[in-house]
């Protein structure tokens, strides 16, 4: 059974991608509960990236419920879905995907452009985007330079504040810590934690590295969440 308080739901999800050498996942049952931080481990080829994609409706379940925030999303059409994913998901990549000539205040309000919801939860953007940077240990100038002009570091928390703003309740996280050695691997986590609990935001980390298993309440294998089917022609 789902917990009342479940900010995401998938139930009974299929899904294969076409082509002459399909790739199938399915989820009989997934949930995350409101607030909780949840580590997604799984080998490349898992399914990992699909799941994802699922979640974020960037591709529609061919059967079963996906539910954000209440909102079954595999019933919305793919604009729908785009809009949804805007106002309701806060994404944090692997590459980081910023803008690398615009400013950092310009990549973190990047989504409040797109989500009218999500912005009217703030009421002064440039000073948001100013207080994450603070707490997320930017030093105080970086919200005028250019986003390129920043270490892999500096990268990866102007990603995370650009996820945070507006406070969507879900936050994804795709190996966002690959690039880092382990001191400051820590490091980010512990303030993406702390960034998650203020904003009372719910996140799911996908990984393959199962170090980082004590730093989160809830652990999750993929191979105990669904299977995977190959088929070749």
């Amino acid at each position: 059974m789902f917990e009342e308080a479940s900010i995401l739901k998938l139930k009974d999800v299929r899904y294969s991608w076409p082509g002459r050498f399909s790739f199938g996942l399915t989820v009989p049952e997934f949930d995350l509960t409101s607030g909780e931080t949840v580590l997604l481990l799984g080998e490349s080829g898992s399914g990992k990236s699909t799941l994802l994609s699922l979640i974020c409706g960037t591709v529609s379940a061919q059967f079963g419920m996906v539910s954000v925030s209440g909102t079954d999303i595999a019933s919305l059409s793919a604009g729908e879905r785009d809009r949804f994913r805007a106002e309701q998901i806060g994404l944090i990549f692997q590459q980081f995907n910023l803008l690398p000539y615009a400013s950092v205040l310009d990549n973190i309000l990047l989504p409040l452009d797109f989500a009218p919801e999500r912005r009217s939860r703030v009421n002064t953007p440039k000073e948001e985007a100013k207080q994450l940077c603070q707490d997320l240990g930017l030093p105080r100038d970086v919200i005028d330079a250019r986003a390129g002009t920043l270490s892999v570091g500096q990268q990866q928390r102007v990603a995370t504040a650009r996820a945070l703003i507006g406070q969507p309740p879900l936050i994804i996280a795709d190996e966002p810590t690959s690039a880092l050695d382990a001191a400051t691997q820590t490091t980010f986590l512990k303030l993406l934690f702390a960034q998650s609990k203020a904003h009372s935001t719910t996140l799911l980390m996908v990984s393959h590295d199962a170090r980082l298993a004590d730093q989160f309440d809830r652990v999750v294998q993929m191979s105990d969440i669904s299977q995977v089917e190959r088929q070749s022609a």
